[in-house]
């Protein structure tokens, strides 16, 4: 059926606290603070279809951004994908300023 794709069967990596995570992508002028990072580890046996509408979900409905791709001797590869914190200050308690 059109339309459909099968589940990739991958280990999926959430990093929060990317300080303890070496060789992480980062732009120029970014610290790794500024990111949230999402490590997908795929298996040599899924096909390109399934990682590429794996990866069009997660960049479409996480907004996650593609960051880096690492392909192994085996056939496997690993995934980053990256997003911005967007750090928001409260505003409550405090005098208005004009």
């Amino acid at each position: 059926m059109p339309g459909t794709h099968e589940p990739l069967l991958a280990q999926v990596e959430h990093v929060r606290d990317p300080r303890r995570v070496r060789d992480l992508p980062l732009e120029a002028g970014r610290a790794a603070e500024d990111y949230e990072f999402q490590i997908i580890t795929v298996p040599r046996s899924s096909s390109v279809g399934q990682v590429r509408a794996a990866l069009t979900d997660e960049a479409e409905y996480g907004r996650w951004e593609h960051a880096r791709t690492r392909r192994y001797l085996g056939g496997g590869r690993k995934v980053w994908l990256r997003r911005r914190i967007i750090r928001v200050r409260s505003t409550l308690g405090q005098p208005p300023t004009i």
